[in-house]
């Protein structure tokens, strides 16, 4: 589920799980592992990726349609531990879009360091209310750290998806390449973050990212009992019936 591969002083972590890299509790808890042995092991920077076409397709809604209620508390706090994770590791996190990026997906790219996308007829968003999800309020604040306010409600209120370009014209990723460029240029990046002279660095860094890691201070607003609603369902439902029955 998880593929590492060293590159001198940059550690890359790509999700491995066919074929959409969807998050369920598995994956999660193991990005979250390797977030902290990276940590653990000093490394100087990581780059984060997925699968070609795909960088994840966020959570697995297969999966959360069979929870029930115990099950859906582990997933959530196991989400938000991994969200806690980047947004206050001491590593700085690369993150290389290599296609689709919708929901989770998103959600674990807005934590990173910086952001590079492949060019193509590829999304990225936060749509959970297009599965009739509810975001919560320290998700919108993220969001909106990047792209502003008045974009984020907009955008997060019609669970809207937008191309590469747009995001890069927004500030959701700061760069857009050919798609076999996207990895070395992350490596690259990340190369560049991990030869600075190290305090300064680390210092500086923990000072502008501190206002994300105060936002996960911030009170959640999901409620686990309402969360999974009927209408939840019969959202999913449309979403894996094409899977389900080949059309």
């Amino acid at each position: 589920m998880i593929e590492i591969t060293e590159h001198g002083a940059v550690r890359e972590i790509r999700l491995a799980r066919p074929p959409v890299n969807a998050l369920n509790l598995e994956l999660i808890r193991r990005l979250d592992a390797a977030i902290a042995d990276a940590a653990r092991d000093a490394v100087g920077a990581i780059v984060l990726t997925g699968r070609p076409g795909v960088f994840s397709a966020g959570l697995d809604v297969a999966a959360i349609a069979t929870l029930d209620a115990g099950g859906l508390g582990e997933l959530v706090s196991s989400f938000f531990a991994l969200q806690r994770r980047l947004a206050a590791s001491p590593v700085p996190v690369v993150c290389a879009i290599t296609g689709h990026c919708p929901a989770g997906g998103t959600v674990i790219a807005l934590y990173c360091d910086r952001r590079m996308m492949a060019a193509g007829a590829f999304g990225i968003g936060l749509n959970e209310v297009q599965v009739g999800l509810f975001p919560g309020l320290r998700i919108f604040r993220v969001y909106a750290r990047l792209i502003g306010e008045a974009r984020a409600a907009d955008l997060l209120g019609r669970g809207a998806m937008v191309a590469p370009d747009e995001a890069r014209a927004i500030g959701l990723v700061d760069e857009v390449l050919p798609a076999a460029q996207v990895l070395p240029r992350a490596l690259a990046f990340a190369a560049e973050l991990a030869a600075l002279p190290p305090l300064a660095y680390r210092r500086t860094r923990t000072l502008v990212r501190q206002p994300l890691v105060d936002l996960l201070d911030l009170p959640e607003q999901i409620d686990l009992q309402t969360w999974i609603t009927a209408e939840t369902r019969a959202c999913m439902a449309r979403v894996l019936k094409p899977a389900t029955s080949g059309g």
